[in-house]
């Protein structure tokens, strides 16, 4: 039997999780067993040694990051085609995927569900897209993909977010409040984004807006329950689209955003997708994307819904 892998990205939680292996590797040995380890140095790693280690026959592939390096670890797992079960280990600042799961954020609880837990299959979303490089490239994701107002606040929370945040506070709540903050920064200064978009085999529909979610999973934006009816196994994306709310509506509606109970608002849309495709209406437009929380590249994207992809360890 394999020994599983735990791929741990050292710079996740702002630097902090470096620090904090040393007490992470005792709670893992006292509440989950045996385990290997390999640290990412750069962005994308994750992906390579995650497929490699697949390839080799691994079964049990945990990723010790925030949600992007969970992501990374699930392409891996995903690109090498093989049957491994991805694992969770939470220690960033996001935690978006995990809260949708139900996994715990301190480490011991988590590393119990690991040792306890059992394998549930989920969906994972296929994006097609056009990437920093300006050549098309084709990822997976767990949790959220976006464009819109999103990729912004997400810009300037990795620049560092606001400068009056304190500098020790929990990694969940700065992650929060970071993004928070941001988002109410962008909605006074960002101009609505336009866009052509088409849901499964629809007519396509021009669409003023803050944002357009893809969503697998419920949450983005560090706890934002954008997606509240999502479902990780029903084969389908729940699409949520806000309207051009103007900066005072968002600023009042925030709370409404983190608590999911937004979307009987008037100009807030949802529908669900197997199938989602997306365009800037204007040829000269560059409409940046986010997927699981990284800036990936622009639009146009497709994204498509692949059911029953991955096993992930869950609480029982």
């Amino acid at each position: 039997m394999s020994v599983p892998l735990i791929i741990v990205n050292p710079e996740s939680a702002a630097g902090a999780t470096r620090a904090a292996w040393p007490k992470i590797a005792s709670d893992l040995r006292t509440h989950f067993g045996s385990f290997t380890i390999a640290f990412t140095s750069r962005a994308g790693e994750g992906i390579e040694l995650a497929a490699e280690a697949a390839r080799k026959g691994v079964k049990l592939i945990i990723a010790c990051g925030g949600d992007g390096t969970i992501s990374e670890v699930a392409n891996g797992i995903l690109q090498a085609g093989e049957d491994v079960e991805l694992g969770i280990l939470p220690s960033g600042t996001g935690g978006d995927f995990r809260r949708t799961l139900a996994i715990p954020a301190r480490t011991r609880d988590a590393a119990d569900i690991l040792g306890r837990g059992r394998a549930r299959t989920i969906d994972v979303g296929r994006v097609t897209f056009i990437n920093h490089d300006g050549a098309e490239e084709t990822r997976y994701f767990l949790g959220v993909a976006s464009f819109g107002m999103s990729a912004a606040v997400i810009e300037r929370v990795k620049d560092g977010g606001p400068d009056w945040l304190p500098g020790k506070m929990p990694g969940w709540l700065s992650g929060r409040l970071s993004f928070g903050a941001s988002m109410l920064k962008i909605a006074s200064t960002s101009p609505a984004t336009k866009v052509v978009v088409q849901l499964d085999n629809q007519h396509e529909q021009r669409l003023t807006l803050a944002n357009f979610c893809v969503a697998n999973a419920r949450y983005f934006g560090g706890g934002m329950k954008i997606a509240p009816d999502a479902k990780l196994d029903d084969g389908q994306f729940d699409c949520v689209s806000i309207g051009d709310l103007g900066a005072a509506k968002i600023v009042t509606n925030a709370p409404r955003l983190y608590l999911g109970s937004h979307l009987s608002m008037d100009q807030v849309g949802h529908a669900r997708a197997k199938k989602v495709a997306a365009r800037p209406a204007r040829e000269d437009q560059v409409i940046a994307i986010e997927i699981d929380g990284e800036l990936a590249g622009r639009l146009p994207a497709t994204f498509q819904i692949v059911p029953k992809a991955l096993r992930v360890r869950c609480p029982a």
